[in-house]
């Protein structure tokens, strides 16, 4: 690698930092002894993430040019901007990849680009990197290519015949927010290519069931990103727009990304001291209610709790907001009712149900499933619970007892000293 490149390289992957809309899941392309290089088996793939078999996998995550002809008031790459400014030729990317893989600094390969010129002549050097890839060097790692908005339905099509997944980035969860910060945009031109690649998905799928061979289609679906706290939205609007993306039969991740004030000279966007991670970090959190806990988006966030609560988690707060659902007896409950108790997962709720077939489960069972007892005692019912533990289950007093800073042991009515380790 020359000095050159290797200084665009530094310059395109400090550009590329704040796109999160990444992941690896979901895909199988396999590799073959003698044709090609690469597989991703299990689900491997992107940047120090992890794999659904729990291992770290890491990414070549670059930009192909952070030139940009949009002026977006969010983004570090745009217009106006007086920052470095690199561009990669498409051979240079393909060499770069093939070489970092040989060396086993990658497992594959996240592309995003800014827009020069016009959507398509973007997009098509997206996807002549991913076709000489997989064509000309036979490369089977990850590829995630991101969707330029407004580029044309041939390109995406094209794309999604090389790619694992792509993403087409929302950015800004209200349109009318999007063209006050990024006039360029609207969301006909973010949705049409969702669509496109949705379509495409859904007709390979035809396609495989008569031909088996048919080349697959962006066989890990794709994801977008929202940003939050660049524009007034609620996280009531983001999680509606969120749960109408899930709806969707190929959308497998909506990511969200704390807003960074890096253009502190625009006076459309708010002067944060810092992102708002841990409203990020509540937002993910209603997002794995929505996917793995039967939670629709209107039980988290609704109009008279617009917002989700900092300082405790949506699930928590669902149950505190709703005292009438509870106590739970988890002897008799049914599936959709357990998912629904504070300190209670997937696995944790599988095992009850399956575990109470054979016998009456109690407090010491349910620690051994892996129930988090400190939380789940104010809200389930298990023959010895509630009662001689817990004097007090009202909402007022659990949000006390489950915000409170660790201490030393209290006192229960029964006089035994008992430690809330929370």
């Amino acid at each position: 690698m020359t000095e050159s490149t290797l200084s665009k390289l530094k310059i395109l992957a400090e550009s590329a930092k704040y796109d999160v809309s990444c992941s690896s899941s979901g895909t199988v392309r396999r590799g073959r002894k003698g044709d090609g290089i690469g597989n991703t088996v299990g689900g491997v793939g992107i940047c120090h993430s992890f794999a659904d078999d729990g291992r770290c996998i890491s990414l070549l995550k670059v930009m192909l040019t952070n030139v940009c002809m949009y002026d977006c008031a969010y983004c570090i790459n745009r217009r106006s901007n007086d920052i470095p400014r690199a561009t990669l030729s498409v051979t240079e990317i393909v060499d770069i990849t093939m070489e970092f893989y040989r060396r086993n600094y990658i497992e594959g390969l996240f592309l995003s680009s800014g827009v020069v010129r016009n959507p398509d002549y973007t997009m098509e050097r997206l996807v002549k990197v991913a076709q000489d890839l997989r064509t000309v060097h036979r490369f089977n790692g990850y590829i995630h290519l991101k969707s330029i908005p407004g580029a044309s339905q041939d390109l995406v099509r094209k794309a999604g015949l090389y790619a694992d997944r792509m993403s087409v980035n929302i950015e800004i969860p209200n349109e009318k927010s999007l063209k006050h910060l990024a006039p360029e945009k609207d969301f006909k031109s973010v949705f049409d290519p969702m669509g496109y690649i949705r379509q495409g998905v859904l007709e390979n799928k035809e396609d495989r069931r008569t031909m088996r061979h048919a080349p697959r289609f962006v066989p890990a679906g794709q994801s977008t990103q929202m940003i939050v706290g660049a524009s007034p939205e609620h996280d009531r609007d983001i999680l509606r727009l969120s749960s109408a993306l899930y709806a969707t039969p190929t959308m497998r991740r909506v990511y969200y990304s704390g807003y960074i004030h890096v253009n502190s000279y625009d006076t459309r966007l708010p002067a944060l001291k810092q992102p708002p991670l841990v409203r990020e970090n509540r937002l993910y959190q209603a997002d794995w209610l929505m996917r793995f806990y039967q939670f629709k988006a209107e039980e988290i966030a609704d109009d008279s709790h617009p917002d989700l609560e900092l300082e405790i988690d949506p699930k928590l707060s669902w149950a505190l907001r709703h005292p009438e659902q509870f106590p739970v007896d988890v002897n008799r409950a049914d599936y959709e009712m357990i998912l629904r108790i504070p300190g209670v997962g997937v696995k944790s709720a599988t095992l009850i149900v399956n575990a109470r077939r054979y016998r009456r489960l109690t407090s010491d069972h349910l620690k051994k499933i892996g129930v988090v007892m400190k939380r789940a005692r104010y809200f389930i019912t298990c023959g010895e619970l509630p009662g001689q533990c817990v004097a007090d289950v009202s909402p007022e007093y659990v949000r006390r007892q489950l915000t409170a800073i660790p201490g030393p042991c209290r006192t229960a009515p029964d006089s035994r000293q008992l430690t809330f380790d929370f």
